[in-house]
């Protein structure tokens, strides 16, 4: 019984997940350029928490750029070539559907500095409290229930998993690619 709920509330997630990147891609060819998410394209409850953080950062004086959310498994796919196949530093490890990012459950962020520079100097401290800036919005990410990527040296990024490994939501997706199909 509780493998069944377990699969029920999986299914449910991604039937959200997956409907609603449906809804925002239906009928429309991007190119990677166009899907730099300013975190739009998100699962709704990580969107909102977004919004929350970067209001409560606001408040102690951090300005938060969203500087990706949703990505495209063609974008994933560029970014993992960075600095394999294509010129740059590598940035990532996961291939396309192998990232957060890909089901819209992951944001990446910088702070922007007192003369309106993206930064991602962790130990920034612009609004003068004594503690870098990168630290608190982190903190105020996890009070939020994301998972930060600074304990797995990823410091810009944030996540909601909802308890589901990678594999568990591409298998999810999987079978809800098939039931469409039916």
């Amino acid at each position: 019984m509780k493998n069944f709920l377990f699969f029920t509330c999986l299914l449910a997630l991604l039937s959200t997940i997956f409907l609603f990147d449906l809804e925002q891609n239906h009928g429309q060819q991007a190119m990677a350029e166009d899907v730099v998410s300013n975190g739009e394209d998100l699962h709704p409850y990580v969107k909102e928490k977004k919004e929350t953080l970067i209001d409560r950062a606001e408040n102690i004086g951090i300005n938060v750029v969203i500087t990706e959310g949703h990505r495209s498994h063609e974008r994933q796919d560029d970014l993992y070539a960075q600095g394999r196949t294509e010129s740059g530093n590598i940035v990532t490890n996961a291939e396309a559907g192998e990232s957060y990012h890909n089901y819209g459950l992951a944001i990446d962020f910088a702070i922007e500095n007192n003369d309106g520079e993206l930064i991602w100097d962790i130990e920034y401290d612009g609004n003068g409290s004594g503690e870098a800036d990168w630290l608190e919005v982190a903190a105020i990410g996890e009070e939020l229930g994301f998972d930060w990527g600074g304990h797995w040296n990823d410091y810009p990024h944030l996540q909601m998993d909802f308890g589901l490994s990678v594999e568990e939501l591409q298998e999810a997706k999987q079978q809800l690619g098939q039931n469409e199909q039916t």
